[in-house]
């Protein structure tokens, strides 16, 4: 029998935790700053007062924090003057801090931001910012660009650049325009990514800033002149140019248009509304000459079945043969990740050279092979584009369903300025009881997507954090996403789902319908977006009762307003024998058609 001593050296103490204690506290400290109790200090706001308890400022605010904690003469005072704030924002952060609730909407998210950045605030700041990146639109854009350039919101202002790319012709027309300064009038026309189809829309463009204030601003006309293509530009539009009263009236301008002219630079590319958009497929041919066993060819298929276009085009063998993985960038760089011939473990990067439409060296360092855990792992090997930087990825499997993902990063900053790898490790996700599975970048994410799982990776944290499943599709296998949204279906094409990244919620779409005279897919569907538009790549195979045993692929796009799946009825080539796919979507670049077809090699 148990002594008392024994008894009591055997009752350990605990730790308990009052779940709703941080609620219910928040909640008083409300209730007394309502009832304007034990309020100690009043801050003054454009002449308006706000009491308030320096208990509760300094806990929330880093500011507040420093200014009654220091030797500050605000620690003695009753009444703190605060200079550069706006009294209506100074209420609203107030009433975040008493509440835990903030409000945000489009006309005072940016006073809100300056208040919050003022007060060093970050919950506020990082809330206003993400509103502001969700709410880029052509109205907007111009006027979110020129807040983000001011307090470098990196995100918000690339959101607001590509907004400002692909609507420009009608945002230079727009009075927000002509409000930019000289430096951000030559960041946007600096770029490949304005969807002009004539380099005159930008010159126009140009003409306009200039005449809207030109006493202030003709003066500037030498500056901006060397980022206009003039090697796009017809010889009688670089005359009329020349002979523009703004030219004429600045005795430089003209000089600078000849010089640049004669200097020429042949590496200033076409801008992205010049081109068209394409998917590229790889397809692998099966030949049988006499004599011998067989010959396998791999070609690339650019098309666009919504104009009726398609090139095909063969080229180096041994690259495409040992290609692991496609990607095309933000930039549109097209690179595949192909293996060495020698059969090391080493995978270097190909680039796609659009003007000569042949695959080079990318003049990136080789990547050493990612492995599985052990013996028995199989690796798929991707390459994508996550926030800007390159990453390598394997996703390695067992026959127990475990999923280990291992990623490197391509950092060149890491080479130049220490001589190491510039591939670095990132942080690995292990999981379990994972069959079909895509891995999908959206946003400033990359996203694993599963029946029973789905995780994001962060690169600015370098972790994965798990995220909301959804219960319907057991086995992913495409996806593709288009804008903030990731669209995802099984093998089968049964179920379609689209995840938002920003909600963290699913949605069922409808599903596909198979049309007549065909029963099922012969290989997997493959998602694509095309001119903003989600498309489905299949393979039909016809019933057997049919005369004639054939399959042939066809292309469905989704008409959202409708929730159905539309054929094209697009003549597509019957691909040989197999179109390979390499990654989780058939990948969509930019492609300048004349290019292409002058340098086809087939």
């Amino acid at each position: 029998m148990a002594t008392a001593d024994q008894e009591a050296s055997s009752v350990r103490p605990r730790s308990y935790q009052d779940e709703s204690y941080p609620h219910g506290f928040l909640g008083t400290v409300g209730d007394l700053q309502k009832a304007g109790v034990l309020q100690d200090v009043v801050i003054e706001v454009e002449d308006r007062r706000f009491p308030c308890h320096r208990l509760v400022l300094s806990a929330a605010s880093p500011y507040f924090r420093a200014m009654f904690t220091s030797d500050m003469a605000e620690s003695r005072q009753k009444t703190v003057v605060l200079q550069g704030l706006d009294a209506d924002m100074f209420g609203e952060i107030l009433s975040y801090i008493y509440s835990g609730t903030l409000h945000v909407s489009l006309d005072k998210v940016q006073p809100l931001y300056q208040a919050a950045d003022l007060l060093q605030l970050d919950y506020v700041r990082d809330t206003c910012s993400s509103y502001m990146a969700m709410n880029v639109k052509r109205s907007t854009c111009v006027d979110l660009y020129k807040f983000a350039d001011v307090f470098s919101l990196d995100f918000v202002r690339r959101r607001s650049m590509q907004s400002i790319h692909h609507h420009f012709a009608k945002v230079a027309s727009s009075e927000e325009f002509c409000s930019l300064s000289v430096n951000q009038l030559t960041e946007i026309i600096s770029h490949d990514e304005l969807d002009v189809k004539e380099e005159t829309t930008v010159w126009e463009a140009v003409v306009r800033w200039v005449q809207h204030s030109r006493e202030d601003r003709l003066h500037h006309l030498p500056s901006i002149l060397p980022h206009i293509r003039f090697n796009l530009l017809t010889s009688d539009d670089t005359a009329a140019i020349l002979d523009h009263p703004l030219v004429r009236e600045d005795p430089g301008s003209s000089e600078v248009i000849r010089n640049v002219v004669q200097e020429g630079n042949p590496d200033l590319k076409l801008r992205l509304g010049m081109t068209t958009e394409m998917v590229l497929l790889t397809n692998l041919k099966y030949m049988f000459p006499p004599g011998t066993t067989y010959i396998s060819t791999y070609t690339l298929l650019f098309m666009n079945p919504r104009q009726g276009k398609y090139i095909s085009c063969s080229y180096d063998s041994d690259i495409l043969s040992r290609a692991e993985a496609m990607t095309v960038t933000s930039d549109n760089n097209i690179y595949i990740l192909s293996r060495e011939v020698t059969g090391t473990d080493q995978l270097s990067l190909f680039q796609y050279s659009h003007v000569d439409n042949v695959w080079e060296r990318a003049g990136i360092f080789p990547v050493s092979e990612l492995q599985g855990p052990g013996d028995g792992w199989i690796c798929d090997h991707e390459l994508f584009e996550i926030d800007g930087s390159l990453y390598y990825i394997v996703v390695a499997k067992n026959r127990y369903r475990v999923c280990v993902v291992g990623m490197r990063k391509y950092d060149r900053h890491a080479h130049e300025w220490q001589g190491g790898d510039p591939w670095q490790e990132c942080s690995q996700l292990q999981l379990d009881g994972v069959t079909g599975y895509t891995l999908q970048p959206c946003g400033p994410f990359l996203y694993f997507l599963s029946g029973p799982e789905v995780h994001h990776y962060d690169p600015s944290q370098n972790r994965w954090c798990k995220r909301t499943p959804q219960n319907v599709i057991s086995e992913v296998f495409t996806s593709v996403a288009m804008g903030t949204e990731i669209f995802c279906t099984d093998f089968d094409f049964s179920q379609t789902m689209v995840y938002d990244t920003v909600s963290d919620s699913w949605q069922t779409l409808q599903g596909w319908q198979n049309p007549e005279n065909a029963t099922s897919l012969d290989i997997g569907p493959t998602l694509f977006v095309l001119e903003n538009q989600l498309h489905v790549h299949v393979l039909l195979e016809a019933e057997e009762s049919s005369e004639e045993e054939s399959a042939e692929y066809q292309v469905y796009v989704y008409d959202r307003s409708a929730d159905a799946w539309r054929d094209l009825e697009a003549a597509l080539p019957d691909g040989g024998d197999l179109y390979v796919r390499r990654g989780p979507h058939w990948p969509v670049a930019r492609i300048y058609l004349p290019y292409l077809m002058g340098a086809q090699k087939h």
